[in-house]
């Protein structure tokens, strides 16, 4: 369904949406967690309703679709109660099961498990470079530093593996759930004053890897270009962030 193209604020009119059945996913344009659940919508060609809502200035009415007011947020339709999913991780396991073509996950338990394991293990790698990313003037000293010896642990994993991707030979769940963040780093070139940049010698693997990425078509579909993270994470930095340049050429 194609309903506005722009983030509903405080004050804002509640959308009105079909009773057909359809999930309806509440997103930020910018949020890397809901271009999680982005990638996984696209890549099973499910179709729903996209909301977009101003985490700054919630609209009254989120909290009706989400009682946490967090996005990505998945309404359930189709079901009894119409229940919402929250928490990136959580949605794409339940499409990846509730929608079994184009299997991302794991079949094996293991595996499943040890998979799961490492997408947590990115964490320590969103926390440390996410004062950078953002343009924080208060990033501590040490933010890069903490970021690379963190991905680390991917660079390593992916050799260990020995394949292209995560997942051997084809895309899978490790890969869309940290590719985010590695369509963002790239605006660090614009936004720091080292025009910050993958060590091309310490990274060789993860940056051949994100080379192939780029070349999916699924990744190609949700992408925005660098330039719109860069310039909307300087407006966050001035304290007005401008959601709707993602919207910039669209009708």
């Amino acid at each position: 369904m194609a309903l506005p193209q722009k983030h509903f604020k405080r004050g804002s009119t509640k959308p009105e949406l079909p009773e057909d059945g359809v999930p309806r996913f509440f997103s930020m344009a910018f949020c890397p967690f809901s271009h999680r659940v982005c990638l996984m919508l696209t890549a099973k060609q499910i179709e729903h309703h996209k909301i977009y809502v101003d985490l700054i200035e919630k609209p009254e009415w989120y909290n009706d679709f989400s009682p946490l007011g967090k996005v990505p947020a998945l309404q359930l339709t189709g079901v009894k109660d119409q229940p919402t999913l929250v928490e990136s991780l959580i949605i794409a396991e339940y499409l990846d099961q509730q929608y079994p073509q184009t299997r991302l996950f794991p079949t094996d338990p293991l595996q499943k498990a040890l998979d799961k394991i490492l997408i947590e293990r990115f964490a320590p790698v969103v926390s440390a470079i996410y004062p950078v990313l953002t343009c924080n003037p208060n990033a501590p000293k040490d933010a890069i530093q903490n970021f690379e010896n963190a991905l680390d642990v991917f660079e390593v994993e992916l050799g260990k593996r020995g394949t292209p991707y995560f997942a051997g030979q084809h895309i899978g769940i490790v890969d869309y759930m940290i590719w985010p963040w590695f369509e963002r780093f790239p605006s660090m070139k614009i936004n720091t004053e080292q025009k910050y940049e993958l060590d091309a010698k310490r990274f060789e693997k993860l940056l051949k890897w994100r080379d192939l990425m780029t070349q999916d078509e699924v990744v190609q579909k949700t992408a925005l270009d660098v330039q719109l993270h860069a310039e909307f994470q300087k407006s966050k930095t001035l304290g007005n962030p401008q959601y709707d340049i993602a919207f910039k050429g669209t009708p």
